[in-house]
């Protein structure tokens, strides 16, 4: 259960990675694999890294993820029917505290690659389409191979971002979900966004 865990949460920061911009076209499936390419070389090279400097790891996901969610699709996703009684600060206060959980939570897992590989998949979907998953597998020495998909949107600037990752059928985003309908069930939205920001302040570096 443990390593489950641990895998889900790494490959929840390869989502990020894998949703780099570029100015030239490419498709979801090579830029996703390029970019799993570059930060295992990253992650198996950056001696800071390896240490669990929290410095350098938060100078990694500055640089490299946190432009490349979409946290609000993903919020809304997550608050599911809940998400239309939340007033526009509401809305925004559930985005921030949700992004910054996210962020915290995972952030000291990218030291948990050594020697495993990401092979990803050819796309299947259509040229102009503009939400696709991209489909993947995490390998391990001695393990069977782990399905890990990445839903990616094409926003308006025209380049691709992830709003969830699914991990041996397990989705990141709706994850969440229940613990979320239950807390706003108990106290409400505005209760919710205090029990996020209670969770991030104690995970803060």
């Amino acid at each position: 259960m443990i390593r489950k865990w641990i895998l889900f949460i790494v490959t929840a920061f390869f989502a990020g990675w894998a949703c780099a911009q570029s100015d030239a076209p490419i498709s979801p499936d090579v830029l996703v694999q390029q970019t799993v390419d570059e930060v295992l070389t990253l992650i198996k090279t950056d001696p800071q890294m390896q240490a669990g400097n929290v410095k350098r790891i938060n100078e990694v996901l500055d640089e490299k993820l946190i432009g490349r969610f979409d946290f609000r699709r993903m919020t809304i996703l997550a608050m599911g029917r809940n998400w239309r009684d939340a007033t526009p600060d509401q809305q925004k206060a559930l985005v921030d505290e949700f992004k910054t959980l996210l962020v915290r939570t995972y952030s000291k897992a990218l030291t948990q690659f050594k020697n495993d590989t990401i092979v990803v998949k050819p796309l299947r979907a259509a040229n102009d389409a503009k939400d696709v998953v991209v489909r993947s597998e995490f390998q391990r020495k001695g393990d069977k191979p782990i399905p890990v998909d990445y839903s990616l949107v094409r926003a308006n600037d025209g380049q691709w971002r992830c709003y969830d990752i699914i991990v041996g059928g397990v989705s990141l985003v709706t994850n969440y979900r229940d613990d979320f309908n239950f807390r706003v069930k108990e106290t409400g939205i505005d209760g919710l966004i205090k029990a996020l920001a209670d969770k991030n302040r104690a995970l803060a570096p």
